[in-house]
């Protein structure tokens, strides 16, 4: 018997659209109980875990992280990240000429963007990962606000093989926990990203040493800004 195909198409559309609604509500509700609840588990968690890496992390509260750790990773990896609304334009068309010209790739990720990857998306350079990225940026830069988006950056991100988190790495690498951090421990740290498996703090890499003293000078240059200030207090 031939297959009646007339209202095969409409039904198709519309349990699709069912699902791409409850799809978008369903993110909403995740991405505002965020600003409150730490992520259960992130897809790169998962996938160390899976892979045999292992996973250590123990989220913190800002309160129990020290300034000099909040104030080296804005040091290290985005300098501007208090005055931008999630990109640093100009950073990225300076690595997009980069990239053209070499074969070595360079980022531009601000650390709302390495947020917005880390927490609701996985790894990778697809055009569809980069676009949910952008959305994801956008979101939680007018839902969060920049102390939540830092604090959650210090709180999921990678800092050595398996360890997830600043708490985490504290104690890996100093046995100590991450509000009693140095200005020298916590520039190491911010050293080591965003490739903690081959910059390694134990043993210290050169790449480590040299790029944590930069940090530090760094540190000292803007830690008077009044808007890095207000994430440090």
């Amino acid at each position: 018997m031939p297959i009646n195909t007339k209202g095969l198409i409409p039904r198709a559309w519309r349990v699709i659209k069912r699902v791409f609604i409850f799809l978008f509500f369903f993110q909403l509700f995740y991405l505002l109980l965020l600003k409150w609840v730490n992520p259960p588990i992130t897809l790169t968690q998962l996938s160390s875990f899976l892979c045999g890496d292992g996973l250590k992390r123990s989220y913190v509260d800002m309160k129990n992280i020290s300034p000099y750790a909040r104030l080296a990773v804005i040091c290290g990896e985005d300098q501007l990240f208090p005055d931008h609304d999630g990109f640093d334009f100009k950073s990225i068309e300076k690595a997009m000429k980069h990239n053209q010209k070499s074969k070595s790739l360079r980022g531009a990720s601000t650390i709302s963007q390495q947020v917005a990857k880390n927490v609701f998306l996985w790894q990778g350079r697809s055009w569809i990962r980069k676009g949910l990225e952008v959305y994801f940026t956008f979101m939680i830069e007018w839902i969060w606000g920049k102390r939540r988006i830092l604090e959650m950056y210090l709180n999921v991100s990678e800092m050595g093989k398996g360890v997830y988190g600043i708490e985490a790495a504290s104690h890996f690498y100093f046995n100590k926990p991450a509000k009693t951090l140095t200005r020298q421990e916590a520039a190491r740290i911010a050293a080591c990203l965003p490739n903690p498996k081959i910059f390694t703090i134990k043993p210290l890499s050169a790449h480590v040493a040299s790029r944590a003293a930069w940090i530090q000078g760094q540190m000292g240059n803007l830690q008077e800004d009044p808007d890095i200030q207000k994430l440090l207090q």
